[in-house]
């Protein structure tokens, strides 16, 4: 079970992430105050697919693997490292997590719920507005790659189908 811990939750920490670039001091201690800070042991579980979302994770440190079953098989999407963030569909979506997390390496994570976006908005409106919108950068740079790679799929699958010039 992941321990609720308070170090390695600075501000100094989050200010080098990409996702809290727009943040100013004060709104980075609010996000802080707000939120939980949480370790995990190598191997640990720290999302289950298929379980209902209630909050996004920020890896502080470590690094976890971002793993889905595919029948009876594994199928690793990635590794993700310190700055890196998962869950984050949690905040606007009530659906299910579509992939296992665990903990790679002991892992620092900052636990940010809907709930903490909602009192961030009314505190530090900005600082809302800064991380939702970091947020939905990094989901619209995802989905242009998945799109990508669906595209690349499907050329790939025609020129394998096309007759041969001979």
């Amino acid at each position: 079970m992941a321990e609720t811990t308070k170090p390695d939750c600075k501000s100094e920490i989050l200010s080098k992430f990409k996702l809290f670039a727009g943040f100013k001091e004060e709104e980075l201690a609010t996000l802080l105050s707000l939120s939980d800070c949480q370790k995990f042991a190598p191997g640990e579980r720290i999302v289950t697919q298929d379980e209902t979302g209630l909050c996004m994770y920020v890896i502080l440190s470590g690094s976890v693997s971002v793993h889905t079953k595919a029948g009876d098989r594994k199928v690793d999407l990635a590794v993700l490292q310190a700055g890196d963030f998962f869950g984050e569909l949690s905040l606007v979506d009530d659906g299910p997590r579509s992939a296992n997390v665990d903990a790679v390496e002991e892992t620092n994570v900052l636990r940010i719920t809907r709930m903490v976006v909602g009192v961030l908005a009314g505190v530090q409106p900005a600082a809302a507005i800064h991380l939702l919108a970091a947020i939905g950068r990094s989901l619209v740079n995802r989905l242009r790659a998945g799109n990508q790679k669906y595209l690349d799929l499907i050329l790939l699958g025609h020129k394998e189908s096309a007759p041969s010039a001979s």
